[in-house]
């Protein structure tokens, strides 16, 4: 299982664990009372280690990716993996923490944060900025953080796609804020629960918690399980709590205010009772679906875009990172031989500029990866700039 497939029988027994029910063999969820005592959660370990065989299968990516944020080298070890709930998590975390949720989307929807303490956060938030006077969690500090986390995200719904074979699987928005913790929003019910050692070059190591909506971590089983049916039933997706500075919401709402309402999209297409009048679905009378259709249309404007956008997301384009230019005359083109020395109209120090198909997007510095150059995006490049430099 080191590289995070699961047998059939496998499946078959965590499906079962998790539905309550006894697995194959007579093994149920009094198999894992030590396990359930702790964390105070009923998830069978079994559904834990499997899931922590796909979260270290991308512990030497995601150690790369902190350390090409940090500009240090980052230690990421294997996380304890477990089965958690809000009051168990609780009680294990510092009284104040900042908490950022990037939500799952497309056809493996599901709540997902992570959540560090203080220090640790402050010490990302710095080491990006290069900046050691920060002190304080406030939005600039918090917003390096949370493209730390939207990195990270990345890289597992990345290697999530490759092992279940399903490229239908997106990040939400990373949004994020710093409280007590009891008012961090975390997924209701039971969750699962990867505790990393982070250790930033030759500081004390911290800790990074990262917590997972059991219907997606069961989703994500099923799916690699080869043809075996997604959960047939909601196991914690919704996210409890309260949002930092917000009224509570209801358990369906995720990370960012998208609250359950949203799902009304989604009505008519059961045709319930009533809605469809006269004739029965077989009937020749279409124009009594017309009111149906209608209204799933107007509720679903955005989705074509989306879809469309998808087409192109394996598209690979050209980037280039351009430290200076010049101009010469051919004369002196021609005269060039070893030794020549080029000036060019960028500053020592200045912002190096990142190009996709040579148009400007963004600009960065330019930094050493072992032993090879890479770049740290700095600045995103506003519409006008690039209306601009097209011109």
């Amino acid at each position: 299982m080191s590289d995070g497939a699961l047998s059939q029988e496998e499946i078959d027994s965590l499906l079962a664990g998790l539905d309550g029910g006894p697995a194959p063999g007579g093994a149920g969820p009094a198999a894992a009372p030590q396990a359930a005592a702790r964390s105070g959660s009923s998830v069978p370990p079994q559904v834990a280690q499997a899931f922590k065989a796909i979260l270290d299968s991308a512990i030497g990516t995601q150690s790369q990716n902190l350390s090409m944020i940090t500009g240090l080298p980052v230690t990421l070890g294997s996380p304890v993996v477990e089965g958690a709930n809000r009051d168990g998590l609780l009680r294990d975390l510092p009284e104040e923490v900042l908490a950022i949720g990037v939500t799952f989307e497309g056809s493996l929807p599901g709540d997902h944060a992570f959540i560090l303490a203080k220090d640790a956060a402050l010490r990302i938030a710095s080491l990006a900025n290069k900046d050691d006077s920060l002190a304080e969690l406030d939005e600039m500090a918090t917003s390096a953080v949370q493209e730390c986390v939207s990195t990270l995200t990345g890289t597992e719904i990345t290697l999530i796609s490759e092992k279940t074979g399903n490229r239908n699987i997106q990040a939400g928005v990373a949004e994020g804020a710093f409280g007590p913790k009891a008012m961090a929003r975390l997924p209701s019910g039971d969750f699962i629960r990867a505790t990393y050692q982070m250790q930033i070059g030759e500081e004390a190591p911290q800790r990074l918690v990262e917590v997972f909506a059991l219907s997606f971590v069961r989703d994500v089983l099923a799916s690699m399980g080869g043809g075996l049916p997604a959960s047939q039933a909601s196991m914690g997706g919704g996210m409890g709590g309260q949002a930092f500075g917000a009224a509570q919401m209801g358990g369906m709402q995720g990370f960012g205010g998208m609250a359950g309402a949203q799902m009304g999209g989604m009505g008519g297409m059961g045709f319930p009772g009533g809605m469809m009048g006269g004739p029965s679905f077989g009937g020749m009378n279409p124009p009594n679906v017309q009111p149906v259709q209608f209204a799933n249309l107007q509720m679903q404007q955005a989705s074509p875009e989306s879809g469309n956008i998808g087409l192109i997301m394996d598209v690979y384009m050209e980037m280039t990172v351009e430290l200076g230019r010049t101009r010469k005359l051919i004369k002196e083109i021609l005269g060039m031989g070893e030794g020549t020395i080029i000036a060019l109209d960028k500053l020592a120090g200045e912002a190096v500029d990142i190009l996709v198909n040579h148009k400007l997007i963004a600009k960065g510095e330019v930094v050493v990866i072992d032993e090879n150059f890479g770049v740290r995006v700095t600045e995103i490049v506003s519409p006008m700039e690039r209306m601009a430099d097209m011109g």
